[in-house]
């Protein structure tokens, strides 16, 4: 990795930021867009394209704040087999492979992936995206017999299941990693493996309420405890922030009530 290689986190939990950063891999720049005020998926993925593109990156790790890497250098074994095999993007399926996610096989969660992002930006098209949060049945030509945890191949749980259903539509590669149940005692943290079969990060879920609610800080924490934190500091990394977002969502928020106790008027009159 070197300066073309970035890792960028949307961030809600500065404490926990704090503390797995330091685990993050090392030798690359760190970027933190303000996850507050409802700035996370769909909205952080077109932000995070405003603000990198023409900036010369090439691959681009993206990580929440609840991510714990076990392994980080591990992702570079990623990065070479999806430059070897021509992938645009890679990550945890949002259905089939983990029991607490259970909708879109066809999509990933965006808690961790690697994009190529050299390639995204030549085909980058907000306005195709926006239009893509829809499903056909059986549109996607993928065997998911092989997936053990339950899912829903028609979900569009999460808005930003547009972004991976265009990049399929466009004939995209997306490489889906392992991962699994990391713990007996724990129904929650998630294990991913890297494309050789290696332990490379435990997903903890619940960044939000890291350090308010007991149970899970205390999960967490333990986590933390199995793993080195020797010669280790918090890194320096830049922070970036939409200072127009807190209106315009709640405009949009807004905007979507007045739509629909307009409908529901309407509808009352034409009875």
């Amino acid at each position: 990795m070197g300066n073309t290689t970035a890792i960028l986190t949307t961030l809600i939990n500065k404490d926990l930021y704090y503390k797995s950063s330091q685990l993050f891999p090392e030798s690359i720049k760190k970027y933190v867009i303000d996850g507050s005020n409802h700035m996370f998926g769909i909205d952080s993925i077109f932000f995070m394209m405003k603000k990198f593109k023409g900036k010369g990156i090439e691959w681009l790790i993206m990580s929440d704040e609840d991510v714990l890497f076990i392994e980080p250098d591990r992702v570079n074994t990623i990065i070479d087999h999806m430059k070897e095999n021509n992938y645009l993007i890679s990550g945890v399926r949002d259905g089939g492979q983990i029991p607490n996610r259970i909708y879109s096989p066809y999509a990933i969660n965006t808690f961790f992936s690697i994009i190529n992002f050299k390639a995204l930006e030549n085909i980058w098209n907000p306005e195709e995206i926006l239009k893509n949060q829809y499903i056909i049945e059986n549109e996607f030509e993928e065997n998911l017999n092989q997936l053990t945890e339950e899912f829903d191949s028609n979900s569009l749980y999460e808005p930003y299941y547009c972004f991976y259903y265009w990049l399929r539509r466009k004939g995209e590669k997306i490489l889906f990693l392992n991962a699994e149940r990391a713990f007996d005692d724990d129904e929650k943290t998630t294990l991913v493996y890297d494309t050789d079969g290696n332990k490379l990060l435990y997903h903890t879920w619940y960044a939000r309420v890291y350090g308010k609610n007991l149970m899970h800080t205390k999960r967490i924490d333990k986590i933390f405890d199995m793993l080195s934190f020797e010669n280790k500091s918090i890194p320096d990394y830049t922070f970036l922030k939409d200072h127009l977002f807190f209106f315009k969502y709640n405009f949009n928020r807004l905007k979507k009530r007045i739509k629909m106790k307009t409908k529901i008027l309407f509808s009352k009159f034409a009875k």
